[in-house]
């Protein structure tokens, strides 16, 4: 069976398509140039950080789209672009942090994400002939601030979670969190409300 003309009449390049979170096919040199650089800055940054570097901050400020005050992110750290990530203030992030961010990914200022934390904005057609053929677009996701995602955690493409929220170590979110709740499971379900101006050490 031959396959259709998905972008009849769509003068847009297939990078224009993938910013606009429209299907694309994943063959456009640009993008390609600017995934290569991110593997090498990535790459620097790691080393960097190993060798007291100074600089160490300053390759992740050119990596990522922007990277606040008092922000770290310990590596390895694996992006698809790095240009799509955004990094609020004094916010950490563990080790082998993966961040697919074919779509913007924001993460908030006050944030604790923990090691081998999943931020995945692809997706793919169900349908098996524009699959085959490679087509694939994206979905932003958003953290709000102060959030706290426990080790592994995955989340999936176009979920926003609300400030404050938990999510359980090793919970896949499917869907969007609401602010000041712990959730945990695959998939993350709400277990508990949280009070914003509880100071309890718990």
């Amino acid at each position: 069976m031959s396959s259709p003309d998905y972008f009849a009449n769509d003068s847009r390049t297939n990078r224009q398509r993938m910013l606009d979170e429209d299907f694309y096919i994943g063959d456009d040199p640009e993008n390609a140039r600017i995934a290569q650089k991110a593997i090498e800055l990535s790459e620097q940054y790691r080393l960097a950080i190993i060798a007291g570097n100074a600089q160490a901050r300053e390759i992740l400020c050119e990596l990522l789209g922007s990277f606040g005050a008092d922000s770290y992110i310990k590596p390895p750290l694996s992006v698809d672009y790095g240009e799509n990530l955004h990094v609020g203030d004094r916010t950490f992030i563990n080790m082998n942090l993966v961040a697919l961010d074919v779509a913007a990914i924001y993460i908030g200022d006050d944030c604790q994400i923990g090691p081998n934390v999943q931020l995945l904005t692809p997706i793919h057609p169900l349908a098996p002939i524009p699959r085959r053929d490679k087509l694939e677009a994206a979905r932003s996701i958003r953290l709000g601030n102060n959030v706290w995602l426990g080790g592994g955690v995955i989340v999936c493409p176009g979920v926003t979670i609300g400030d404050n929220t938990v999510v359980g170590a090793g919970s896949v979110v499917t869907r969007d969190l609401p602010a000041n709740v712990v959730a945990v499971g695959t998939p993350a379900r709400v277990v508990k409300e949280l009070d914003p101006e509880d100071t309890r050490l718990e």
